[in-house]
């Protein structure tokens, strides 16, 4: 009888080619990749996740999903004219507008779009205006884009 690679003294010792052996290493390579993966994304999602505490809010028939309003904007131009969306008017014309507009809502966030040519004292007429009449949620809008480098540098004046 003959022994050859697959006999009792090869070196496999289950027998067979040694080609076909079992592994008896681990490879984590994979697992370490998974795992690395799995935790950014939890670190990603798990403060959106936590917005506050959780509590077990009371049941009430009588609640209605709240309506959030869009803001209303009043426009001064550069010549100073005041419009309310696109209805020109004066200032004293400006609270009654608006009076009918809000249904005497003096909540309502009322945003100011003034020219950055507009008289200065128009753009105060206008807060003030609104301000004595208890409509004191007012806002101010800018160009979000820098006019600092489109505009340029004012001369230096020349010494006499």
């Amino acid at each position: 009888m003959a022994f050859g690679p697959t006999g009792p003294g090869s070196a496999n010792p289950l027998g067979g080619n040694s080609l076909h052996r079992p592994l008896s290493d681990i490879n984590v390579t994979p697992l370490v990749d998974v795992m690395l993966v799995l935790l950014i994304v939890f670190m990603v999602t798990a403060p959106m996740l936590a917005t506050g505490l959780k509590v077990d809010l009371p049941q009430a028939k009588s609640a209605q999903p709240v309506n959030p309003k869009d803001p209303i904007v009043v426009s001064v131009t550069s010549d100073g004219h005041v419009a309310l969306g696109t209805d020109t008017m004066t200032v004293d014309e400006l609270v009654p507008a608006l009076l009918k507009l809000t249904g005497g809502d003096a909540t309502r966030v009322i945003q100011i779009r003034a020219d950055q040519a507009a008289p200065y004292g128009s753009i105060v007429g206008v807060i003030d205006q609104l301000g004595s009449n208890g409509m004191v949620h007012i806002a101010l809008i800018s160009d979000p884009k820098s006019r600092a480098a489109a505009a340029p540098a004012p001369a230096a004046a020349a010494a006499p």
